[in-house]
Order: C-alpha cells, then structure tokens, then sequence
C-alpha cells in the first residue's frame, strides 16, 4: 500500500505554518509521521495537503518555568526519555516511555504528534491525563490553553480546531518523593497496548495519603480518570491500602471490542493493571529518602 496523492508543504515559520492552516483545506501536520504515514498507507486518510513542521525553530525542547516543565510539541520521544530533568521531575512520563515502540520510532515520534492523534492505546497523552496536563494551542489570533479534562473528544478527536498546532505541553510536577507506578499489556514489548494503568499518590509523614491520581487508558476511546477510586484512596495508610475500589472501578469502565480481546477481557486487564500500578506507586513512595 502506498499514500493516495498529496501536495507537500515545509513551512519554515510558525507565521507560515499559520497561513498555510488557514487557507488550505482537508490538510494534515506531518511532525514525526509514525502514525499518520501508516494511515495514510492504508487509506485510512487521504489529506489533500501535508505540512511538514519539521524545519520550524523553537517547537521543540524540554524547558523549567515557573509554571511547569513545558515540553516542546516536537520533542522527540527518544529526547524526553532520556532527559534528566524528566527522569528528576516526572518520572510516571520516564516510566511510561519505556514502553513506546522501539528505539528507531521513539527516534522520529513526537509527543505533540501522539497527543493529536490520540490512539486510545498511545501512553503518552495517558500520562497527559493523569498529570493534569495543558496543552498549549496557537491560533491565527494568539494562544489558548487546554486542559487535559476538555483536550480528549473521543476517538482520534483532540480539542485541536482546523487552523490550530500544537506548540507545546505544560506539566507541573508532583511532589518531590512521590509515589508512581504503570503496567501495561501488549502483545510485544512495543506493540500499542490492549490495556494500561497509572497511578500517582503522595503521602504524609505519617504514610497516610494526601493525594491520588488514577488512569486506565486503552479500554475506552479516551483515558479515563478513576476520579471516585482517587478520592476512596485519601487518609489511607500505605501499608493498608485497599485497592477494591480502585480495581472495581477500571472493571466498570464501558471496554472497547476489537480484533484481539473482548470487552470482558479488556475490563478484566484493567483491574489486573490498575492493581499492579497501584502496588508499584507505593514502592516507589516507601523507597524515597
């Protein structure tokens, strides 16, 4: 299979990149294409028009704000793994980048390209979700800030409007000596995930938890925020966490159905690895200094 016929463009400016959204139609970004190229092989888009925003300055890097560490929307994926500052100051994003297909495709993908795109599997816009993300949006009048809880529209659907790109996203870290932990199931070591789940917690000096936050992503069209099991898990203590809630709540979740697992299925992965996250969350709470 090959691409069905495009006319290429490589904007060298973000003020040509912005005339070229706002007067070409049916027209797709091309960042690190290891998603998009593949669909496009398939004929499952067809865009009349690619941009390339690979010769743009400035759209990528890994940056410490006041507000946040503030991610490039062209940051290789290969970049932010190895970046000491994420590894110190988000490591759930570290952790969860170890599973993201293979050294050659974490070479040209990009995290602003997997958060547009949006595969309901993809673990980077799942650690998005859990880590309160804002996705910083230029327009042809400015900029705007997204949220993570409005950025997922459902299945392949950000909040990304037509003359819109992505520049960057903004996390703020948790704090230091969190606990956090992922598990994910996937056929190969690479592959998308059938199933996945995250969990972030701090505690108090006394190890009863402060804070929670927890995710299973690749079960529905969007990740989904366990938001009553988060709020269930508050003044526990470590050593006497009871994880039902939490497990209870991923196998509720309204699964998807598809060529390698059932629905049944899919809701029995999410409790099995929202467990398994938990589990690893509080270890590596309890092995802080």
């Amino acid at each position: 299979m090959k691409a069905p016929p495009f006319q290429y463009h490589r904007p060298q400016t973000r003020e040509e990149l912005g005339t070229l959204l706002s007067s070409l139609e049916n027209a797709k970004i091309l960042a690190g294409g290891q998603s998009l190229m593949p669909m496009m092989n398939l004929r499952v888009l067809a865009p009349d028009h690619l941009i390339d925003i690979n010769r743009i300055p400035g759209l990528a890097g890994i940056r410490e704000t006041p507000e946040g560490i503030e991610i490039g929307a062209m940051t290789r994926q290969a970049d932010i793994l190895s970046s000491d500052v994420v590894k110190a100051r988000l490591p759930l994003l570290s952790r969860a980048l170890e599973h993201v297909g293979h050294i050659q495709t974490r070479a040209r993908g990009t995290i602003g390209g997997s958060c547009c795109h949006l595969d309901p599997s993809a673990e980077q816009p799942a650690m998005c979700a859990i880590l309160d993300a804002e996705f910083i949006v230029t327009r042809p009048d400015g900029h705007r800030i997204v949220p993570a809880s409005e950025w997922f529209e459902g299945l392949l659907q950000s909040a990304l409007g037509e003359q819109e790109f992505l520049e960057a996203i903004r996390i703020k870290p948790w704090a230091k000596g969190h606990g956090y932990g992922f598990a994910e199931y996937a056929r190969r070591h690479g592959d998308f995930a059938i199933a996945g789940g995250a969990a972030l917690i701090e505690a108090s000096k006394d190890g009863r938890i402060t804070r929670a936050a927890l995710l299973s992503f690749g079960i529905e069209a969007s990740p989904r925020r366990l938001s009553d099991a988060e709020a269930a898990l508050i003044d526990q203590p470590i050593g006497k966490l009871d994880l039902e809630p939490a497990v209870a709540a991923a196998r509720a979740l309204d699964a998807m159905e598809d060529v390698h697992v059932t629905p049944d299925y899919r809701r029995h992965l999410a409790g099995v690895l929202i467990r398994r996250a938990l589990n690893e969350a509080c270890t590596t709470l309890e092995r802080q200094p």
